[in-house]
């Protein structure tokens, strides 16, 4: 039965391009002194929502971490301030916990001494973490506005009050520790970039890219080398926010061993931490690092310090003659050295590594296996054999209809082994992130639900052929059309969720390129679809002609598509090439990231 050609381009790029409705941004500055919603009505009096804290005591630099919950809710403003006068101006930082739905804004002249919403999808929960200033006042209180509906919210529900112990002097913040804790040794500037030599050989090395020179600005550099009762280590990499690294018993962020090379101000600090979870850093009250050195130029940070092998002393502290992950990671940081969330995937070795024992020279990936196996095997099944079955199916039953395999026209049998393929493929990739993760990912976005329909879409499309009726049967149009509609959907979800599915920390391919190459490969579709559609089409006119309100058939159908059964199989061949090229080229990326 003949399908209209063009409605898969226009199913395809209605999806990908249709505008989206936007939501209330949660830009609300001008709520910042009074914390009221303009929203035309009066706030209500008892609220339902909590705030609680992890802490009751606070000094300079200290970090503590703040929980907004209660029944689902659209919007929040929160904020802290003076205890003592709560018409005061905000105080203290904020740094987020989940950017998705939380965003930083600045009141008066504090830079990030706000929170709010992102988007009005439905919340019960929000976490973030307060930074207390140099020059806090004594006594804080945490404040938040909650919008439950457009003319249902609170205002300055009163939290937790938090308070400084009685001190003669402020501390200094946290964030600046390892300035005042590294006086304890001489902080020197390196004068000249690192070098790779000996690594391999005297020292234990990550780089990425694999060999890479630790003085180009592409190059993420790590080594370790082993003197006597202690190492020196070395960090490089681009960052104009921090670099750091952890040392892990596992694949997990979570009690892991972290250093930071924090960018504030143009001056580096480094500093020791405590991973905890997916949580802000604990960074700690002492320091156990030597020899402090480094260097920001042209975009690249380099750090290098020396700690003991072991520290019985300290606690939170590897050992480092025993095997770990290690993990390398950088991102943002404020002119405060505040820093937040690296926005990609960190770079992990792939086992387990002493780096004290024989000096290695290895490489390492931001992606998982198992997310890269996912990746590779979703366009496997969705650029290739999916768009090629499609293709054999609708244009190839006139040109293989007299060829047989196993007793079957061979345009089914080609059919069917594709469409086959790809549920084997989808079925395998579908599992891997699941095993990964070991359940549910909360940070994926709408690809993981994507992938669920793509995924049901493809089990019940073979499930519905099993129960095709015969090729005479009354209700085989409808069929037809249940069959048609089911892999076009599918199609297109699978399309969208690859287009979300690049872009996530996990996997991350180069931006823009990746984008760019899944359009070409759109477009690639789409023309080649549409170049089949004309050329069936004219063969079609080619057997009609009019002649006094008569229809004269010079030649046959069959006839007519045996003409063009070699211009076809040319089209079919560059498909097919064509096809192989963006698979070839979306696997490398994978490969190399």
């Amino acid at each position: 039965m003949a399908l209209p050609g063009f409605a898969v381009t226009f199913w395809t790029f209605v999806c990908l391009y249709a505008p989206v409705g936007g939501y209330p941004n949660g830009k609300v500055r001008e709520a910042c002194t009074s914390m009221v919603p303009c929203h035309g009505s009066s706030p209500q009096l008892l609220p339902e929502h909590t705030i609680t804290v992890n802490a009751t005591q606070f000094k300079p630099g200290d970090n503590i971490e703040v929980h907004l919950s209660g029944p689902d809710f659209e919007g929040f403003f929160i904020q802290a301030r003076d205890a003592e006068h709560l018409d005061n101006p905000a105080v203290g930082s904020f740094v987020l916990a989940d950017r998705r739905h939380s965003q930083l804004l600045t009141c008066g002249r504090t830079k990030n001494s706000a929170v709010s919403h992102t988007n009005k999808a439905k919340k019960k929960d929000i976490k973030v973490y307060w930074i207390a200033p140099g020059d806090a006042p004594k006594r804080v209180q945490f404040l938040a506005t909650v919008v439950k509906k457009y003319r249902t919210f609170w205002v300055k529900i009163p939290g937790p009050i938090v308070s400084q112990p009685d001190v003669m002097s402020p501390t200094p913040p946290l964030h600046a520790t390892s300035e005042a804790m590294s006086t304890s040794y001489p902080v020197s500037y390196i004068s000249k970039p690192f070098s790779a030599s000996g690594c391999g050989s005297t020292k234990f090395c990550i780089r990425n890219p694999s060999n890479c020179d630790p003085g180009s600005a592409s190059c993420f550099f790590l080594s370790f080398q082993e003197e006597e009762s202690s190492v020196f280590i070395e960090m490089s990499g681009t960052s104009e926010g921090y670099l750091a690294f952890a040392l892990s018993h596992d694949q997990w962020m979570g009690g892991d061993d972290a250093y930071l090379c924090v960018n504030e101000d143009h001056r580096v600090h480094v500093s020791t931490a405590h991973l905890k979870e997916r949580s802000y850093p604990l960074l700690d009250s002492e320091n156990a690092l030597e020899d402090v050195s480094w260097r920001l130029m042209d975009g690249v940070l380099q750090c290098s310090f020396r700690r003991s092998i072991r520290f019985p002393a300290y606690k939170g502290r590897f050992n480092l003659d025993t095997s770990y992950y290690i993990f390398l990671a950088d991102g943002e940081a404020s002119e405060s050295g505040l820093i937040y969330k690296h926005h990609r995937h960190p770079l992990v070795t792939d086992g387990l590594y002493n780096v004290t024992g024989p000096p290695q020279d290895i490489g390492g990936s931001r992606s998982p296996r198992l997310i890269k196996a996912h990746g590779a095997l979703m366009f496997v099944a969705w650029i290739t054999t999916v768009s090629i079955g499609v293709i054999v199916a609708r244009f190839f039953k006139p040109v293989w209809s007299h060829s047989f395999l196993f007793g079957k026209e061979l345009w089914f049998q080609v059919h069917r082994m594709l469409m086959l393929t790809t549920v084997m493929l989808t079925s395998i990739s579908f599992v891997l992130p699941f095993v990964y993760r070991g359940g549910w990912s909360q940070q994926a976005g709408f690809h993981p639900y994507l992938g669920c329909a793509v995924m049901a879409l493809t089990i019940f499309q073979p499930l519905m052929a099993g129960f095709r009726p015969s090729r005479h049967a009354p209700r085989r149009q409808l069929f037809n059309w249940f069959h048609w509609s089911t892999g076009t959907t599918a199609r297109i979800l699978a399309v969208v969720a690859m287009f979300l599915g690049m872009d996530l920390p996990a996997l991350d391919l180069p931006d823009p390129w990746d984008t760019y190459a899944m359009i070409g490969f759109v477009a690639w579709h789409v023309g080649i679809d549409t170049l089949l559609e004309i050329h069936s089409y004219c063969l079609v006119r080619k057997v009609e002609v009019i002649e006094d309100d008569r229809v004269q058939i010079l030649q046959s159908l069959t006839s007519a598509e045996a003409e063009g059964r070699l211009f076809k199989q040319i089209v079919l061949t560059i498909y097919v090439c064509g096809n192989i090229v963006f698979l070839v080229a979306f696997l490398t990326a994978i490969n190399q990231v």
